[in-house]
C-alpha cells in the first residue's frame, strides 16, 4: 500500500531524515560545543549551563567507572524531575551504562522487581526515597546507592530556606547518615574531574535504555532501546516541528523523565535542539507549572490531556493572571485527547497542541497529528519520518485490512526496539517478520482513513464484549466526554450475571456541576449504539491514573469488584 500520509505532511517536514551514527549523550557534547553558557537546565531559578552539564557529566562517568560500571552493565535512577536526573542519566550513557529509570512513586517490592531483573547493582537515588531503595536492597544485587539532595541544585538562598524549613519535614534529610558502603553524589563530583571520563567506544548499536513497560496490563517487560533507536527519535520529534528555533527554546519539562515519553519527547528532544529545560518535579503541583512558564517564557510544552485540562480550569488561568502565550508547540501523549481540551488549551496560549501516538518500544513517539495542517478530532494522526505503518487482520496478524477497517497497529522505523531483557517468547511475539521487514506489533487496535490518518480504538486486552458484542472503552469515553458537565470519564467492562460483561464509566463530573446516572445514559444514547451505552454510572472525585495521566481501567475493575465482593 502507498504510504498515503506522505502527501499530508506539513511543509518542510522531511519524508527520510539522515541520522547522525553517534551515541545519545552525542546531542548534549555538541549542544555545550555551540552553547556553552546557555542554560541546559533552570530548577527553581538555579540554572546549569551546557558547558557545567558536559563537564559534571564527564566527572560523574568517571566516578561509576571507578566504582566498577563496565560498557553494558545497568545503573538504576530513582529521581523526579531534577538536573540531577539529567546529570544521572548522562553520566551513566557516558560511563557505557545502561539506564533502568524507575517511577520514583514505586514501593520497595516493585523497585526490587525491576533493580533484581536488570541486575542493577548501582543506584543513582534522590534523598528523600533512600529508605524505600534502602529497604528493598536485600531483594535486589545493589551494592552501592548514590545519593543526592533535592538542595544541591537549589539556588543558595532558597537552599537555607530548604534546609530550614522543607528537609526533615519533606523526608530529605537521612537521619544518622548514608549506610556504609552507600555515597553522597556531590562527594563524587568534589572527588573525580571531567578527565577522568572512561575511553569507551560506544556506539549507534550499543544499548542505552531498559525502559519497563506493560506494568498496566501484566508482567513489566524491559524494553531495550539502542543509542540510534533513541537518536532517531528525538531527531523525528524535532524535525516535526517545522517552528522550531534552533538553540532558543524553552522546553517545560513537567511530565516524568522517567518515562519514555519525558524522557525522549522532552529531555532528549531538547538537547537534539539545543533548548533549555525548565524542571518541574511535581506535574500535580499546577502553580508551579503555571509560574515557570510565564517565568521562563516556554514555548515547548509536551504534556498529557488531563494537565492540559486542568490549566484549562484553573481558576488563576480563566482570571487572566498568567501569561501562556509564549508556548507554541505542545504534543500530547499518553491519553486520548479531547477536541474540546486542545481548542480550549490553544485559546488560551495561541500556540498548537497537537495529539500523538507512542509505546516504550518504540521507544516513545511512532505517529502525531500534523501542527500546521489538519488535526481530525479523535486521530493520532500520521506516521513520523522513516516511520512505516499498517493495519492487519485481528484474526491472523497477517492479511493487510482496507483503508478504514480495524485491525491491529504494527510498524517500522528506526526508533523501534532492540527486544525484551530476557524474553526470547515476548520479543518474538512484539517483533515479526512480515513483508520482507521486522515490525513490531503493538497490540492497539486502529484503522487508517484515505488520508493516512490513523485512529486508535482500544487496546486487544481491553475489549469489552456484552452479550457478544465489541464494544471499545475508548469509543465510549469519547461520547461521554462531550457532555459539557463531565471534567474526565473511563470506562471499562466489569462481570454481568446475564450479559457475561457489560459496560460501567467512571464520571468526575466538573466542579460546581451536578449530574445523575440517568442524564448520562441518555447523553450516551444519542451517541452510540444501545449495546455500547454503560449500564452502570459511579461518579468519582478522582480517577486512578497512572504518573503520566493514564487512566488506569484495571484498576477501576478491581475496585469495583473490591466492593462489589
Amino acid at each position: 500500500m502507498e504510504n498515503v500520509w506522505l502527501k499530508n505532511y506539513d511543509v518542510g517536514v522531511p519524508q527520510n531524515i539522515d541520522y547522525p551514527q553517534k551515541p545519545l549523550f552525542h546531542f548534549l557534547e555538541d549542544a555545550a560545543q555551540k552553547y556553552p553558557d546557555k542554560a541546559c537546565t533552570i530548577f527553581k531559578g538555579a540554572e546549569v549551563t551546557y558547558k557545567e552539564m558536559d563537564e559534571i557529566t564527564d566527572t560523574l562517568a568517571g566516578a561509576l567507572a571507578d566504582l566498577g560500571v563496565k560498557k553494558g552493565d545497568r545503573v538504576g535512577i530513582f529521581m523526579p524531575n531534577t538536573p540531577q536526573f539529567v546529570m544521572a542519566y548522562y553520566g551513566v550513557l557516558k560511563a557505557g551504562g545502561v539506564v533502568v529509570a524507575s517511577n520514583p512513586l514505586y514501593t520497595a517490592s516493585e523497585i526490587a522487581h525491576q533493580a533484581k531483573d536488570a541486575g542493577i547493582e548501582i543506584m543513582l537515588v534522590m534523598s528523600n526515597f533512600y529508605q524505600t531503595v534502602k529497604s528493598a536492597q536485600d531483594q535486589t544485587n545493589v551494592k552501592t546507592i548514590i545519593v543526592t539532595n533535592l538542595k544541591e541544585t537549589l539556588p543558595a538562598l532558597t537552599r537555607v530556606l530548604f534546609t530550614l524549613a522543607v528537609e526533615k519535614k519533606g523526608g530529605h534529610r537521612i537521619e544518622g547518615g548514608l549506610a556504609e558502603g552507600d555515597i553522597w553524589m556531590k562527594d563524587l563530583l568534589e572527588k573525580y574531574q571531567p578527565s577522568d571520563r572512561p575511553k569507551l567506544d560506544i556506539g549507534p548499536d550499543d544499548s542505552c535504555l531498559f525502559q519497563y513497560s506493560g506494568g498496566t496490563t501484566g508482567v513489566p517487560k524491559a524494553a531495550v532501546a539502542l543509542h540510534r533507536n533513541i537518536v532517531a527519535n528525538s531527531l523525528q520529534i524535532a524535525k516535526w516541528m517545522t517552528n522550531l528555533e534552533i538553540g532558543k527554546e524553552v522546553v517545560l519539562m513537567a511530565i516524568p523523565l522517567f518515562h519514555v515519553y519525558g524522557m525522549v519527547a522532552g529531555m532528549n528532544f531538547g538537547f537534539a535542539t539545543g533548548s533549555t529545560l525548565v524542571m518541574v518535579p511535581n506535574p500535580r503541583d499546577l502553580k508551579d507549572v503555571l509560574d515557570n512558564i510565564s517565568k521562563y517564557r516556554a514555548s515547548i510544552f509536551p504534556a498529557v490531556p488531563t494537565l492540559y485540562n486542568a490549566i484549562n480550569n484553573h481558576p488563576d488561568v480563566l482570571a487572566g493572571k498568567y501569561d501562556l502565550s509564549s508556548i507554541k508547540a505542545c504534543i500530547s501523549g499518553s491519553a486520548a485527547l479531547m477536541r474540546e481540551t486542545k481548542d480550549k488549551f490553544e485559546e488560551l496560549t495561541g500556540g498548537k497542541v497537537s495529539e500523538g501516538y507512542g509505546l516504550s518500544e518504540a521507544p516513545t513517539a511512532s505517529h502525531c497529528n500534523p501542527l500546521a495542517g489538519v488535526n481530525k478530532t479523535g486521530s493520532i494522526g500520521m506516521p513520523l519520518p522513516d516511520v512505516d505503518c499498517r493495519i492487519v487482520s485481528l484474526d491472523d496478524g497477517e492479511t493487510e485490512v482496507a483503508i478504514g477497517e480495524i485491525g491491529e497497529i504494527i510498524l517500522k522505523g528506526p526508533q523501534v526496539m532492540h527486544g525484551y531483557h530476557n524474553m526470547p517468547t515476548e520479543t518474538a511475539n512484539a517483533l515479526r517478520e512480515w513483508n520482507g521487514g521486522t515490525w513490531l506489533y503493538t497490540g492497539d487496535i486502529a484503522r487508517m482513513d484515505e488520508d493516512g490518518y490513523f485512529y486508535i480504538v482500544d487496546r486487544k486486552k481491553e475489549l469489552i464484549k456484552p452479550g457478544g458484542f465489541q464494544v471499545w472503552p475508548r469509543e465510549v469515553e469519547e461520547a461521554i466526554s462531550d457532555h459539557p458537565k463531565v471534567l474526565e470519564v473511563g470506562v471499562a467492562g466489569i462481570p454481568d450475571p446475564y450479559r457475561g460483561e457489560t459496560v460501567k464509566a467512571w464520571v468526575v463530573v466538573k466542579p460546581g456541576e451536578t449530574l445523575t446516572e440517568e442524564e448520562i445514559k441518555e447523553f450516551s444514547r444519542e451517541k452510540l449504539a444501545k449495546y455500547k451505552v454503560p449500564s452502570h454510572v459511579e461518579f468519582r472525585d478522582e480517577l486512578p491514573k497512572t504518573t503520566v495521566g493514564k487512566i488506569l481501567r484495571r484498576e477501576l475493575v478491581r475496585q469495583h469488584k473490591e466492593t462489589e465482593g
